[in-house]
């Protein structure tokens, strides 16, 4: 397998959260550091490529439920590496009018994201850090090109599990929900992964402290669900992903002790 060309900037030996989830879903733009150490994931969790690509149907199924109910603007959070389906395919396929940016704090997610939308003058890609929730809201680019006095979709798909303390989690969710005014939607999945053996947790722990995102933290339904206090729920709650609003194909998702919840909120 030829090895990708790092863009400037980018650090092709410390692996990449973004690219080994490019690496789950079977995708080309990464390195080999990203695949052992997606490699060493595997070891410790056998399906979680499963739930990489259940993560992604549930994503496609949000946003389409939010396209039909009439949104227009979406904030994809976190977004990752480009692959197949992605908000803006989903979105503007059903509404072409729709407005989409790409926020991601990883160098070499918006190399790629700025050349694939070169020609998309709907769609932005923004560097910026969930961590720093005020700053981000407040970008110049975000706020030219969403208008938040309408109604805006903010997807957190796949990413507060790496912010391992409950309580800059909930300080994240609570400056999103802040910036949603009536008709805004909240969509938030999350790992959420059986009890794992001590050992199994130690070499998981290891693994992500080599990585851009040294911390982890699998939280349940129950921890996921308070992320929408204050927020109207969307049938049918937080569930399993595959369980949210199913499509007739059959559930990606094979046995195993990696697994994910999520679901939808609406401001009122």
């Amino acid at each position: 397998m030829s090895e990708p060309k790092a863009p400037a900037g980018v650090d092709p030996f410390t692996p990449s959260v973004a690219r080994m989830y490019d690496y789950y879903l079977g995708g080309k733009d990464n390195f080999a550091s990203d695949r052992e150490a997606a490699e060493k994931i595997i070891e410790i969790l056998p399906n979680i490529r499963d739930i990489a690509r259940e993560n992604r149907e549930f994503l496609v199924r949000a946003v389409t439920y939010l396209s039909r109910l009439g949104i227009r603007q979406f904030l994809d959070i976190g977004a990752g590496l480009p692959t197949q389906r992605n908000v803006h395919q989903v979105a503007q396929e059903l509404a072409p009018d729709s407005r989409i940016v790409y926020v991601d704090n990883d160098p070499i997610v918006l190399s790629h994201a700025r050349a694939l939308l070169a020609e998309n003058e709907r769609v932005v890609a923004v560097g910026a850090d969930m961590r720093d929730p005020e700053a981000l809201l407040g970008h110049k680019e975000i706020r030219s090109h969403l208008d938040f006095s309408r109604p805006v979709a903010i997807l957190l798909v796949g990413v507060l599990h790496f912010v391992p303390d409950d309580d800059e989690a909930a300080r994240i969710v609570t400056a999103m929900k802040g910036a949603l005014g009536p008709g805004g939607h909240l969509v938030i999945s999350h790992g959420s992964v059986r009890a794992l053996s001590p050992e199994k947790e130690r070499q998981g722990h290891q693994v992500f402290s080599r990585t851009t995102v040294p911390g982890t933290k699998s939280r349940s339904a129950e921890q996921v669900r308070a992320f929408f206090d204050g927020l109207e729920m969307i049938e049918p709650g937080v569930v399993e992903l595959q369980d949210w609003r199913p499509d007739v194909h059959l559930s990606l998702v094979r046995p195993g002790e990696a697994g994910a919840v999520g679901g939808l909120g609406r401001a009122v």
